[in-house]
C-alpha cells in the first residue's frame, strides 16, 4: 500500500517543481505536451524511484527556463537529456504559407518602387502565381551523420532549422498619376 501512495505523490511533486509560483506558472500540462513515466524498484532495504518527464515545447526559451528551474530545484538528482528538435507537418505548412505571403508582399513593394521611378502608380493585382517553393534544412537529430552527442547545442539548432523560399510571378495594373488624382477628386 505504501508503494501506491508514493507513486501518487511523485507526479504532483514534479508538476510543483515546474511552477515557480501560482501567479506565473512556468508550464501547465494543458499548455504543453507532457508525459511522466515513473519507475519504482527495490534496492536492498530501500525503494528507488525514477521519473522521466518528456515535454514537447514550441518555445525554445521556455524549454531553457524549465531545464534551468529543474536543475536549480532538484540539483544533482536530475539529469536533463539534450533536446530533440523536429518540425510538425503543421509548422512546415505554416512556414510555406508565410514565405509565399512574404514573397508576394516583396513583389508588390518592388513593383511600387518601379512605378514611382516612372511617375506611375501601382494598381490592383491582375495575376499572382506561385512558381516555385524550395525547402531545406530541418534535419531530425537521428538522421544526422554526426552523433547528436558530439554536436554543440548551437550546431544542433542550426541543423534542425528549416528554411524555405518561394518565387512568385505577379502582374499588376499600372495607373498614370493623372488617373489616380482624378479618381481621388
Amino acid at each position: 500500500m505504501q508503494h501506491f501512495r508514493a507513486q501518487n505523490v511523485v507526479s504532483p511533486l514534479i508538476l510543483l517543481s515546474l511552477q515557480p509560483s501560482k501567479q506565473s506558472p512556468l508550464i501547465s500540462p494543458a499548455e504543453e505536451n507532457m508525459t511522466v513515466t515513473e519507475d519504482f524498484s527495490r534496492v536492498e532495504n530501500t525503494y528507488q524511484m525514477e521519473a522521466e518527464v518528456c515535454i514537447i515545447f514550441s518555445d525554445f526559451g521556455k524549454m531553457q527556463n524549465v531545464c534551468n528551474l529543474l536543475t536549480e530545484k532538484l540539483g544533482t538528482s536530475v539529469t536533463i537529456s539534450p533536446p530533440h528538435f523536429y518540425h510538425t507537418p503543421e509548422a512546415i505548412d505554416t512556414l510555406r504559407r508565410q514565405v509565399c505571403v512574404t514573397a508576394v508582399g516583396n513583389t508588390r513593394r518592388k513593383a511600387q518602387e518601379v512605378c514611382r521611378l516612372f511617375g506611375q502608380a501601382l494598381g490592383k493585382p491582375l495575376l499572382i502565381k506561385e512558381e516555385e517553393t524550395k525547402e531545406w534544412g530541418g534535419h531530425i537529430d537521428s538522421h544526422l551523420s554526426h552523433s547528436a552527442d558530439s554536436q554543440t547545442l548551437q550546431e544542433r539548432i542550426q541543423n534542425a532549422t528549416a528554411y524555405a523560399s518561394c518565387r512568385v510571378f505577379a502582374v499588376f495594373e499600372i495607373k498614370g498619376k493623372e488617373n489616380r488624382r482624378s479618381k481621388m477628386l
